[in-house]
C-alpha cells in the first residue's frame, strides 16, 4: 500500500463522520486523503461537505439502475476511477451486494453506534434504552453480506444515564464515533489491520 492511503466515502445523509475523518486528514494526524465522496442522494450535506473542502462530490442515483448489482458495479466503477483503496461508509443508507463487497474484499468500513454484536441494524440506541443496558457505545467493523456482523474493529463505550433519552444518549455515541473512526482508517492505512476469520489483530 502506497504511503497516501486514497479513500472513497459513500454517504446518504449529514455526513459528521465524514468530517471528522476530513478534519483529522487536515490536522496531518491522518495519513490519506479522500478521493471522492458518493451519494445517492442529490441533497445529501455529506456532499456540500467535500466541495467545501475541495473533494470530488459525486451524485449518483439508484433509482435509475436496473436493480442493486447494477448499482453496485456502477459505484465500483466510480470508485476505482478514483484509485479508492478503502471505501468508508459514512451513513450510507443501501445495503451493499457482493458485487461491491468482492471488488473491496477486507476494504469497505463501516460505524454502527451500538456495542456489537448487540443491537444490529436501526435505531440501535433506541434499542439500548428499551432493553435497559448500562453502557451502550459504538463499533467500526469490515463490512460483509450481513446487516452489521463483519469482523469488528474497534470498539467504545459510553455509559447509559438515568435521564437518556435517544437523543441524548445518540448525541454522547457520536463523539465516540468521531474519535474511533478516523482511528480505524489511520489504522487500515498504517497497514495494521489484519482479518483472520471473525478477527480483527491489530498489529
Amino acid at each position: 500500500m502506497g504511503k497516501t492511503l486514497s479513500i472513497g466515502v459513500l454517504a446518504s445523509g449529514n455526513g459528521s463522520n465524514l468530517q471528522a475523518i476530513i478534519d483529522r486528514i487536515e490536522e496531518g494526524v491522518l495519513p490519506a486523503r479522500i478521493s471522492c465522496v458518493i451519494s445517492n442522494n442529490v441533497s445529501a450535506f455529506a456532499l456540500e461537505r467535500a466541495r467545501r473542502h475541495n473533494i470530488t462530490a459525486l451524485h449518483m442515483d439508484h433509482r435509475i439502475h436496473s436493480g442493486r448489482e447494477s448499482y453496485d458495479a456502477a459505484l465500483v466503477e466510480a470508485l476505482r476511477e478514483h484509485d479508492v483503496q478503502l471505501v468508508v461508509l459514512a451513513g450510507f443508507m443501501r445495503i451493499l451486494t457482493p458485487v461491491f463487497l468482492d471488488a473491496f474484499q477486507h476494504a469497505v468500513m463501516n460505524i454502527h453506534p451500538a456495542l456489537l454484536p448487540a443491537f444490529p441494524g436501526i435505531h440501535a440506541q433506541r434499542q439500548a434504552l428499551d432493553y435497559g443496558v448500562k453502557v451502550a457505545g459504538c463499533t467500526t467493523h469490515f463490512v460483509d453480506a450481513g446487516t452489521d456482523t463483519g469482523p469488528i474493529i474497534l470498539q467504545a463505550t459510553v455509559p447509559v444515564l438515568p435521564e437518556d433519552t435517544e437523543e441524548s444518549l445518540s448525541t454522547r455515541i457520536l463523539v465516540e464515533e468521531h474519535r474511533i473512526y478516523p482511528e480505524s482508517v489511520r489504522l487500515f492505512a498504517e497497514g495494521r489491520l489484519h482479518v483472520e476469520g471473525r478477527r480483527v489483530v491489530i498489529s
